[in-house]
């Protein structure tokens, strides 16, 4: 017997015993759509990540004083703060750093602003980031109208500014802003350049960001103390072990830090951030994996104990099959095809909701939409190893049957 009358045969028993069937394939279809859901899930939020984190530079690092918000397991508590990274530190540090590298300073001046032009004005959720000629270029920002800060505009403090898309449609409409005054809090800035949309992505939107010159939010900042933050760009990634390097001994200088006290700042690349997150979608990730485990394992104990009482009632079919000359391989196939393909009817549907439920997720996310080719060949293999796994106890059994005492059965 070929494996198509294998499949017919099943096909034609799934059909004479829906209900348990259907429930034994429901149970599978949970299993593997809440595995596939949580993978598709995980997938679309890294990637939405990625993307968010690339605008920041991929082969750059921040120099701070404190280290970032990003905490895992420790009581809630804020990383203490060290000494504020002044403006005459950065500036030094800019000045003396001797490697292959652009170093941008940057300071936030306000936020929770609102921008006016007219009698346009955004929502009172416009930050203002003071930035020198490197800044925009640190962020990974691209200008779209007009131009950048030139040196001498960034440290004469005046009132110049470049502005995100979203700031830019809603005060402008269609008219162009360069050259326009517009209102950000309590001071003007004659508008210079729009930047590019980056849409919505991990902390502050930058289509909502005001960058004006560096000196200018050093006079504006509210602080009596505020830190700077520098930022030192690398051209090529297999260099960047090596400035963080450069950048640590020429920070501990500027600082006066002692060669047997730790640094007093913290350096980190622009996707440590990102990294950390990854590292603990890790424990959602073992959840899902234990969830699907769980319901599979309760659905195969489901699935053998219905072929069991298929093979129970089948036992006169066994019987006659076997006096017409089909061999216990055969019968042992029949059955384990049988118990492969109600997995794999629970599996199309699991997979199929479980792809469906994860960019749903990820729609309202605002991620992008995935087809985890990987995680659908997974789940078939999946569902085939459990079918032969429930099923091989039940068609070695239905093997084993002495054709005689079968067919006296009942």
């Amino acid at each position: 017997m070929n494996y198509t009358e294998n499949i017919k045969l099943a096909m034609q028993s799934i059909n004479s015993n829906r209900l348990r069937t259907l429930l034994t394939a429901l149970i599978i279809s949970i299993g593997l759509m809440a595995l596939v859901g949580i993978l598709t899930t995980l997938d679309a939020v890294k990637k939405s990540m990625t993307d968010a984190f690339s605008s920041m530079g991929a082969n750059s690092f921040n120099i701070r004083n404190r280290a970032s918000g990003i905490r895992v397991n420790n009581s809630g508590q804020r990383p203490k703060p060290f000494k504020s990274i002044r403006y005459e530190d950065a500036k030094l540090f800019k000045e003396r750093l001797n490697a292959d590298a652009k170093v941008a300073v940057s300071i936030n001046a306000s936020g929770g602003a609102t921008a006016k032009y007219a009698s346009e004005k955004t929502n009172p959720n416009v930050n203002v980031l003071g930035v020198d000629e490197n800044g925009i270029l640190s962020q990974g920002l691209t200008i779209a109208m007009g131009r950048n800060f030139s040196p001498d505009e960034v440290y004469s403090g005046n009132n110049l500014c470049i502005i995100g898309d979203e700031i830019y449609k809603t005060l402008f409409k269609d008219e162009s802003p360069l050259d326009k005054i517009i209102r950000v809090g309590n001071n003007k800035y004659k508008v210079i350049g729009v930047l590019e949309s980056k849409g919505s992505g991990f902390g502050p939107s930058v289509d909502r960001m005001v960058y004006i010159p560096l000196q200018k939010a050093k006079i504006i900042n509210p602080s009596t103390n505020p830190s700077y933050t520098i930022t030192v760009i690398v051209d090529d990634n297999s260099k960047i072990d090596y400035t963080i390097g450069e950048a640590t001994a020429l920070m501990r200088n500027i600082r006066k830090v002692k060669v047997s006290e730790p640094n007093n700042f913290e350096i980190t690349k622009s996707d440590a951030i990102a990294q950390t997150l990854f590292e603990n979608l890790n424990f959602v990730l073992v959840g899902g994996i234990a969830i699907g485990a769980i319901t599979l394992f309760g659905a195969s104990i489901g699935l053998m104990n219905i072929m069991l009482v298929s093979v129970t009632e089948r036992t006169r079919e066994i019987g006659l099959r076997k006096s017409l000359g089909a061999t216990p391989q055969i019968i042992r196939r029949q059955f384990l095809i049988e118990a492969v393909v109600i997995c794999l009817i629970g599996g199309i549907f699991g997979i199929t909701f479980g792809i469906g439920i994860g960019n749903l997720i990820s729609a309202l996310m605002k991620g992008p939409f995935i087809i985890p080719w990987s995680f659908i060949i997974g789940g078939f293999v999946l569902c085939i190893l459990v079918g032969i796994i429930s099923g091989y106890y039940p068609a070695k059994k239905a093997a084993k049957l002495d054709p005689v005492e079968a067919l006296r059965y009942e």
